[in-house]
Parts: structure tokens; sequence; C-alpha cells
């Protein structure tokens, strides 16, 4: 009997880091939850489809209700690394608008590092490198019952810029930009990952 306490024990010793393992360390691991990737559209709504405004005004978006929303509900395809949405643009614009991401990581501190590009449909492809956190939060749902949610929100916003080149790299907090200009130099450009 006590082998058998003792193997139940360690069965349950070993099962317990899997099991505590939760959604938002599946986010920082795949940027995932449930196996489904974060909707790249979610990037527009952060502001990559705002050109005219310098901040965005969406800066929270709950990610466990937006994967199969219908406000996300473009196809999503892969493009090597990149996860892109597409959805018709109007009329008077030459292609589809898309949306794409690629996942750079997560820094010591837990947040979450993104490249996300935007095109409206015309020539330019507008790159924003951003700084996420994640955490969970407490809600109800329309009838009143709890909710776990699973927010997204933006720290930080950098424009990298129209067709923009190059590499993103995590290094502890520090997010490490490199372009064929910064190499020119010597110096790549760096950012700090923290919480406000």
């Amino acid at each position: 009997m006590c082998r058998l306490a003792f193997a139940l024990a360690a069965l349950i010793a070993l099962a317990a880091p899997a099991l505590a393992a939760g959604p938002l360390d599946e986010l920082r691991r795949s940027f995932t939850l449930g196996g489904k990737p974060v909707p790249p559209e979610v990037f527009r709504d952060f502001g990559d489809a705002d050109l005219g405004d310098s901040a965005p005004s969406v800066v929270a978006i709950d990610v466990k209700a937006a994967i199969d929303s219908n406000r996300y509900g473009d196809p999503i395809a892969r493009r090597g690394g990149w996860l892109t949405q597409s959805r018709a643009a109007p009329a008077t614009l030459n292609g589809a608008e898309e949306t794409a991401y690629r996942y750079v990581g997560v820094t010591k501190s837990g947040l979450l590092v993104v490249i996300a590009t935007y095109s409206g449909g015309g020539s330019g492809v507008f790159t924003t490198l951003h700084i996420l956190d994640a955490s969970l939060a407490a809600a109800f749902d329309s009838d009143g019952k709890r909710y776990g949610r699973v927010d997204l929100s933006v720290l930080r916003s950098v424009v990298l810029g129209d067709r923009w080149d190059g590499e993103v790299t995590i290094v502890a907090d520090a997010v490490r930009i490199v372009t064929a200009m910064t190499l020119a130099r010597g110096v790549p450009k760096s950012i700090d990952a923290r919480r406000p």
C-alpha cells in the first residue's frame, strides 16, 4: 500500500507542471490558445491600419474571444514564418487588405514581441514592432456566468516603416532591431521591453 501511495504521489508531482501550464504559458510559448493562432487582424485593430493616428485607441483585446469570432473570421494562412489574414479591399484600391505577423518570442519578464505588417490594398506594406503583455481577467458572459478572459495589451508599438527589411531578436528584456543601416554603423537599435 505504501508503494502505491508513493507511486501516485510521484505521478501527481510529474503531472503538476503540465496541469499548471495554462493559457498564458501557451500564449507566451507559441502565440496560440488551445492550439489556435492569435488572428493577425488583431494587429489591424491595435492601430496598424490607422496610419493617421500616432497612438492606437484599441489597446487590449480578449484573444480567447477573438479566436473563431466573426470579427476576425477571415481565413488565416501561413507564409513561411508569417501568419496572414486577407479581406477584399474597397474597389478603389489595387488589391486585398492584408494583415500579417511573425511572433518573435517572449522576453525574460514575460512580455511578448511581435512584428506585424499591414497593407490596405495599395502598394505600401507597413511594418510595426509590438511589445505586448498578456493577463488573465475575470468577467461575465451575456448570461451572467463567470468567464475567464485572456487579455492581450499593447505596451509599446514602434513603427518600422514601409517595406521594412530587417531582423528583430530578444536578449533578456531588450529587443534588438537590426537593418542594413544599423549593421553598417555596427550598432543595432535596442528597446527596453518593460511594463510601465
